[in-house]
């Protein structure tokens, strides 16, 4: 039977937490977990590093009921998909992430999926809801949407710089929650 705290050891590897990282005390990280500087992990989310490993970048808020996982490696994927995200990311709530590879500056929608050896490149947004397919490359600089996504326009000058802005907002949110 696992303890019930939000940090558990799998197989002997305990998760890696980088400085001034807020791990809610209702979110669960379990295993070969390596959270960045300022990472923030909002309640219900669970990050859960069992069969390979998730690296999350500094100040890249994972927030309510996201699920992060990784892919096995095994007969249908010799080496398996680790589970790779960069920094300034927002993981918008209820998103499920899984075994994919997400660059620098990115918002993924509320309710979004990723899927297995999907990469997303730098400065992306991806709307609400979408569909991410196994194996799919998201190009940098435009927003797409929609299940499986399509994509739909380029990021306007203005966009670009949200992804730090809201990855700004984050860590003082956490550094809110973290003085109590």
């Amino acid at each position: 039977m696992s303890e019930n705290k939000p940090l558990r050891p799998f197989n002997g590897k305990m998760p890696k937490l980088g400085a001034r990282v807020y791990i809610d005390p209702a979110a669960v990280v379990i295993g070969d977990v390596e959270l960045g500087d300022d990472v923030s992990v909002w309640p219900c989310a669970v990050i859960r590093g069992d069969m390979h490993s998730i690296k999350v970048g500094a100040r890249t808020s994972v927030q309510d009921n996201v699920t992060l996982h990784i892919t096995h490696a095994g007969q249908f994927v010799k080496d398996g998909w680790p589970l790779i995200i960069g920094e300034d990311v927002t993981i918008g709530h209820g998103v499920c992430l899984h075994g994919c590879t997400l660059g620098n500056r990115i918002l993924v929608g509320i309710g979004s999926t990723v899927l297995d050896g999907a990469v997303i490149q730098d400065d992306v947004i991806i709307g609400a809801g979408s569909l991410v397919p196994p194996g799919k490359v998201l190009e940098s600089g435009f927003v797409y949407t929609g299940s499986p996504v399509k994509q739909q326009r380029p990021l306007k000058d203005k966009e670009y710089g949200f992804f730090t802005y809201q990855s700004r907002v984050y860590a003082d949110l956490k550094n809110t929650y973290m003085e109590g």
